[in-house]
């Protein structure tokens, strides 16, 4: 037993840690923050005020993270973040391809917990930010109301990933709120006062079927009139969690110190809502129905947001804008809301696309006037507008991941993070973050610093692509196909299609490319066939009379035709997909984007995928046959598809193809990478919406590495990752190695992006 006098005033306890980075905020972007920084070998804390990891993608919001490949219903082709980001996913896909939200809880926390680098304090809100000048943060302090200890983290560097920026608050940072006029970085699509300058926070609820009768009182704070919202009919027993992303509020308030209020008129509207649908008699099906969860605190979209030395805006990303120091990409469309959120009379949503993925650059990320705070996540150097697509998750996440390769570096070297704006530190940056598995545009690994570039490289076979099989089911013009094909400067290779059709009728069939090789956008006609088929199966040869002028990758169009379906295939084949001029509502597809002149956007068509097991390839002979899958693309430093396929894919029927690295003379290796392809097209939604399979079709399973004596080195068997990090307890001494790949599946040939021996030296 402890007795204790009384006393004038007692402290809590104080725990004091002193670290290379601090990061504030344990969603996504700090939580890939973290990871990056400690991999690169600084000592870092990770602060998170909730109990869990993941923010608005935890089980406590439950929103799925999305990124630019917006539920596969853009034309960003093969667009997933990579990195650390897609570790997280390909897991959660692995594990939890239903998507439970707590599931994921899980696997974020492992992965923090498998950093001995990162110290994690859960349950720690900081309260106060100390300066050791005006431009310089010396600590912060956090308070765990679990454990009743104040802590005190004195470091080098700090990044902002909170949400709300509560250290760039209280540091002086400079920062904005609410929307800009249209006129100051002249952005068309800025909204008006009377649509409203912020966005709404939300809340979602989930329901389950029990099998027998359940009542449902409501408390007496619930929305009693649902007609108070205007679009109550879009309500039903089938549209739960973030399917109701449009229960959303509080965009005419202070969105950081009003969010108590704002979530207690949430709660409000979503009792009011389950009031409505268990008790009117409208929805006799939910008799057997319970509300299974209610989030306890809002997920919030917007509040403040820091000026760095650049602010994105709404020309860099419609034009996208190439930058020097690009660290980052989105692709998310520009999506702003009507400030009174569930209850305006407005759509839920006023989403407008780019034609293709924009960069985002490094001078967003650090704060203009305070010298060592990093910005990542929501708060990042964007206008409104621009914010409206940077938002979401998963550009956060592969936002965060650059700012903690940029945090490592700097604690490495001594630099402070404005010195990485040079153009000789911001490459050494780049190439740190693309061998860290992300995926920057119009960048590549300079394979250069590496022994790959000193060694012959053989493959005991190459994919010539002419034929892609007659073997798969029949595919309905209901909409608009096409067969996306990469070519180099070349003409076009004569295709020939089967064919079947209802009766006599007319099939048009065009020719298209983008305007921008690296862009899936089919703007441009190049030529335009029209052919009369018969009643049943016909056979039918293309052939245009077309010079194609640069690589890139061309769409073969079949239009909609409801009398006529084509012949598709069941391979599936690394960096070839169909595409089709098909909607995907929910993120403001109708098929065809056609703004109002004013608003600064372009109209063109959406071609996107269909997701497995749909989403057949085109069956077809190809003369001559596609010879881009080459061994060169091993080594050409890009690990997906863009422009090319960028990989090299063995031939349809080996089954177990091998690539084989030789030099001179015998070299030392105690690290190995090798990249495979895990899909980059699937978005892999980590909440609510499931996945067809837990481990993508065109991904390496098992594989052996051998050495020059003819041993095995190295054997893996169940692997699902897009990147296999391969350390030896021992140096590794050969002159060659050889990687003997599994095939997938007898649909799916063996395909690698990159193989990366490192030496003891460079690493």
């Amino acid at each position: 037993m402890i007795l204790a006098q009384g006393e004038d005033k007692r402290d809590n306890k104080l725990v004091t840690i002193d670290t290379g980075l601090a990061v504030i905020g344990g969603g996504l972007a700090g939580v890939c923050c973290a990871i990056s920084c400690a991999r690169g070998g600084a000592k870092v804390v990770l602060i998170q005020d909730r109990p869990v990891l993941g923010g608005n993608a935890s089980s406590e919001v439950r929103l799925w993270a999305l990124g630019a490949t917006s539920h596969m219903g853009n034309n960003n082709r093969w667009a997933r973040e990579g990195g650390v980001i897609d570790e997280i996913l390909v897991e959660n896909l692995f594990r939890n391809r239903e998507g439970n939200a707590l599931i994921l809880d899980t696997i974020l926390l492992e992965k923090v917990w498998q950093e001995e680098n990162i110290t994690l304090l859960l349950n720690t809100a900081v309260f106060d930010t100390i300066k050791s000048s005006p431009s310089v943060i010396s600590d912060v302090k956090g308070f765990c109301s679990q454990n009743s200890t104040e802590y005190l983290v004195t470091t080098t560097f700090f990044c902002d990933a909170s949400g709300d920026g509560i250290v760039g608050f209280q540091s002086g940072a400079a920062f904005r709120m609410g929307a800009e006029s249209a006129g100051e970085f002249d952005e068309p699509f800025a909204p008006s006062k009377e649509y409203g300058e912020l966005l709404g926070h939300s809340m979602y609820f989930m329901t389950k079927d029990l099998g027998h009768p359940v009542k449902f009182v409501a408390p007496d704070y619930a929305l009693k009139d649902i007609s108070k919202i205007p679009r109550y009919h879009k309500f039903n027993v089938e549209e739960h969690g973030c399917w109701l992303w449009w229960i959303e509020y509080g965009g005419r308030l202070d969105t950081v110190h009003d969010t108590e209020k704002i979530k207690w008129e949430l709660w409000k509207v979503v009792y009011g809502v389950w009031d409505y649908i268990k008790n009117s008699g409208k929805f006799p099906e939910a008799e057997h129905m319970t509300l299974e969860w209610v989030s306890q605190i809002p997920g919030k979209r917007e509040s403040r947001r820091f000026e760095g030395y650049y602010i994105l805006r709404q020309s860099d990303i419609v034009n996208q804008c190439q930058f020097y120091d690009t660290v980052s990409y989105g692709g998310w469309a520009i999506d702003l809301h009507p400030a009174d959120g569930v209850f305006s009379e407005k759509p839920g949503c006023n989403q407008w696309h780019s034609k293709g993925v924009y960069e985002i650059p490094y001078r967003c990320m650090i704060s203009e006037n305070i010298d060592n705070l990093f910005l990542a996540g929501r708060i990042i150097s964007a206008s409104h507008v621009a914010f409206g697509s940077t938002r979401v998750m998963l550009t956060c996440a592969h936002g965060g991941q650059a700012v903690g390769t940029a945090a490592a570096l700097c604690l490495k070297n001594n630099w402070m993070p404005v010195d990485l704006m040079s153009k000789k530190k911001i490459e050494l940056l780049q190439q740190s973050i693309i061998r860290a598995g992300q995926f920057i545009p119009h960048k590549a690994f300079d394979v250069q610093n590496t022994v790959l570039s000193e060694c012959q490289i053989n493959v005991s076979s190459e994919l010539n692509l002419s034929d892609i099989p007659f073997d798969g089911p029949w595919i309905p013009l209901e909409y608009s196909t096409a067969q996306l094909i990469p070519l180099e400067e070349r003409r076009f290779p004569k295709i020939t299609v089967l064919v079947k059709s209802e009766t006599s009728t007319t099939l048009t069939v065009t020719l298209r490319g983008s305007s921008k090789p690296t862009n899936f956008t089919p703007d441009r006609i190049l030529d335009h066939r029209e052919f009369s088929i018969g009643k049943g199966e016909t056979e039918i040869s293309l052939e245009f009379d077309k010079n194609i002028d640069r690589p890139g990758y061309q769409f073969l169009c079949f239009h909609k035709n409801e009398h006529v379906k084509l012949k598709g295939s069941r391979k599936r084949i690394t960096g070839i997909v169909s595409v089709f001029n098909k909607q995907n509502i929910p993120v403001s597809n109708y098929g065809r984007q056609d703004p109002e002149p004013n608003l600064g956007f372009e109209s063109f068509e959406f071609w996107v995928p269909i997701r497995r097991p749909e989403g057949h390839n085109i069956a077809m002979k190809i003369s001559p046959g596609l010879d881009c899958f080459g061994k060169t693309n091993l080594s050409n430093g890009v690990h997906r598809p863009f422009v090319r396929p960028n990989a090299w894919v063995s031939e349809l029927e080996e089954e177990h193809p091998q690539v084989k690295l030789k030099w001179n003379q015998e070299r030392k290796f105690n690290f190995i990478i090798i990249h495979f392809d895990t899909d980059w097209d699937h978005p892999m939604e980590t909440t609510l919406l499931g996945h067809p399979e837990n481990v993508v079709p065109f991904v390496v399973r098992a594989y052996s590495i051998i050495d020059d004596n003819q041993r095995i080195i190295y054997n893996a068997s169940d692997n699902y990752q897009t990147i296999n990090r391969i350390k030896f307890e021992r140096p590794i001494s050969t002159s060659s190695l050889t990687f003997q790949f599994h095939r997938p599946s007898k649909d799916v040939p063996v395909a690698v992006f990159a193989i990366y021996p490192f030496t003891i030296e460079a690493l």
